[in-house]
């Protein structure tokens, strides 16, 4: 849990107000899709709770992160460039610069992330492109939520330069962890040289004080000549969409990859995973290419062929869940489902399991495109459609008796 979660936990109460919800009696075993995925059937003795699956919000547009800032509200990204409020299921569009943001392609308006001080200051942070005026890039910008939470004001850019060409392959993902770090996982942008090349900011995780910008001084590289390098906790990344930490402060990335292949990984400070798509944009080689030199860490999950366009990331706690208690759940955009995958201490994968309430494959649901994952403090998730068209809503997932 972050110290975001902590200091909201004695504010938090989601809006009671539903637009409609359903629930289901058990959840569908599916076995993993790769060699490294297991069995669907280990560590499976807990018994799998119901889950119920209520619309929190309806009507937004492509919403990529959804935060809670205390008193029963919702902070949400909309990838076009917009930031809203939900309280008591009702959305309210922040007055802001959107001018600032950069929306093109798979970039826009991105990842959030709230301060833990955000209840005095009205401090939180998105990841977004920028520059939209002259070259584009991804960076990370400091805004200031007003006291009647209707107007977001723009403080400063915390760092910028991370690589953008058409908008493919723009990340971004943010997590502030709890010894004030702030995580970042970036897009490679299509280009083969990125990932590997330690003074890219793109396709990697980064690592940074969230309020002077400074590299974090544990970070693998931080004597580096090259400042952008000090800044890179992992490389060898494709596009990162899901950060999550553990209760046990392990730190974890799902990524997605071409056409096979998405990857769960555990992060490891200096870790090389892999991802070298060269020359030109070759996306034909291994999503971790063990004939480079050097030492790729492989991931701890994979989709195997076909993909299903793994997004955010959340780990499940609360003894309410059952089976799914420390589990990841991982959000699904192409299979539109929500997936839990079971690891053991040492990040072994343990097993698979996706509730048919939140298959839309199977449950018709209509949920469609699922994007960000967010637990809150008494346990529930927060998951976001991603179908564009105004059509879109912020679900909230909790198991009952």
């Amino acid at each position: 849990m972050t110290r975001l979660l902590a200091a909201v936990i004695a504010l938090l109460i989601l809006p009671g107000a539903a637009c409609s919800s359903a629930s289901e009696p058990s959840s569908s075993r599916t076995p993993g899709a790769s060699a490294s995925s297991g069995s669907a059937t280990q560590g499976s003795q807990a018994a799998t709770p119901r889950l119920r699956v209520t619309k929190v919000a309806t009507g937004l547009d492509h919403p990529w992160d959804v935060q809670p800032i205390g008193g029963g509200r919702l902070l949400v990204t909309e990838r076009s460039g917009r930031l809203a409020v939900i309280e008591q299921g009702k959305v309210r569009r922040l007055r802001m610069p959107s001018d600032l943001i950069w929306a093109s392609g798979e970039t826009g308006l991105m990842g959030l992330a709230i301060d833990p001080a955000f209840a005095e200051t009205g401090r939180f942070y998105t990841c977004n492109g920028g520059n939209p005026l002259g070259t584009p890039d991804v960076r990370v910008m400091v805004w200031r939520l007003n006291a009647t939470a209707t107007r977001a004001t723009y403080k400063r850019t915390l760092i910028k330069g991370f690589p953008a060409t058409s908008g493919r392959h723009g990340g971004c993902r943010l997590l502030i962890l709890d010894n004030g770090a702030m995580l970042v996982g970036t897009g490679d942008a299509a280009t083969g040289t990125n990932p590997r090349n330690k003074t890219s900011l793109g396709g990697k995780t980064l690592m940074l004080d969230p309020i002077s910008g400074d590299p974090w001084p544990t970070n693998p590289f931080i004597n580096a000549t090259n400042r952008k390098q000090r800044y890179v906790h992992t490389y060898g990344h494709r596009n990162v969409q899901g950060l999550a930490v553990r209760r046990d402060g392990t730190l974890w990335s799902a990524e997605h990859g071409p056409d096979r292949n998405d990857e769960i990984n555990l992060l490891r400070n200096g870790g090389d995973y892999g991802w070298n798509p060269v020359p030109g944009y070759n996306e034909s080689v291994p999503m971790t290419d063990q004939s480079l030199p050097g030492r790729q860490i492989a991931a701890k999950w994979s989709s195997g062929f076909p993909t299903i366009a793994t997004s955010g990331a959340s780990f499940v706690h609360g003894k309410a869940w059952g089976w799914f208690n420390g589990t990841l759940a991982v959000a699904a955009l192409k299979d539109q489902k929500l997936v839990f995958l079971k690891f053991d201490a040492s990040g072994k994968f343990l097993g698979k399991r996706v509730p048919r309430v939140l298959n839309t494959n199977i449950a018709g649901q209509g949920y469609g495109r699922l994007r960000a994952v967010t637990s809150l403090p008494n346990g529930d998730l927060l998951i976001t459609t991603d179908n564009g068209s105004s059509s879109d809503v912020v679900l909230r997932v909790r198991p009952v008796p």
